[in-house]
């Protein structure tokens, strides 16, 4: 089934366009974000399109840019489509992973992510051996301030019941901070404290 995703990114913006497109493309269902930048890592409807896709689906797009703004973003996205074994397909790039070149694309976004998790790997340890070195003082600031939590906080736990609940690691991704981050805010705003691990 093709499900399509339609996104403008204010008010005065008109999804026709891209809404006749996708449903001349085959689109049997098709999401809309109105009034969402491309930059918000909360977009309702993205997230309902994919809670609504089964194993084999394609989530079509008209553009790129329409689901993603940079490589980082598109990369994580399709990741995750790919770890649920849905499809993606952008029309006016023509790029359809359901198909033989569409995978070979989909691969090399996968070489690209692992690429850029190697170099960001590098560029960590060259970091703390020249901190080391100059006896700095190691550790880092809170990665999650309190706007960024309560953006989390509306993914983990959506007040809106129509809009499916995403997992911890799926926000932790989407907010580029690890799952513990998460769940230490979690069990703060719960009152609860995580008890230490025997020895």
């Amino acid at each position: 089934m093709k499900i399509g995703y339609a996104r403008v990114s204010t008010d005065e913006q008109n999804l026709d366009g891209q809404v006749r497109e996708l449903e001349n493309a085959g689109c049997e269902k098709i999401f809309t974000d109105h009034g969402i930048s491309g930059k918000a890592v909360y977009r309702p409807a993205l997230q309902e399109a994919v809670a609504f896709a089964r194993e084999g689906d394609i989530i079509v797009v008209q553009r790129l840019d329409r689901l993603c703004r940079n490589l980082k973003q598109l990369i994580d996205e399709l990741d995750d489509f790919g770890e649920r074994n849905i499809g993606f397909a952008s029309l006016r790039e023509e790029i359809d992973t359901s198909t033989a070149p569409g995978r070979l694309y989909f691969h090399i976004i996968g070489a690209l992510a692992q690429f850029e998790r190697e170099l960001i790997s590098d560029r960590t340890k060259a970091g703390l051996e020249a901190a080391r070195a100059k006896n700095t003082q190691l550790g880092r600031p809170r990665k999650l301030d309190d706007d960024r939590w309560r953006e989390a906080l509306a993914l983990i736990r959506p007040s809106d019941p129509k809009i499916p609940p995403l997992k911890v690691a799926q926000v932790a991704k989407l907010m580029h901070v690890s799952k513990q981050t998460l769940y230490n805010r979690l069990n703060e705003l719960d009152g609860k404290t995580r008890k230490p691990s025997p020895t």
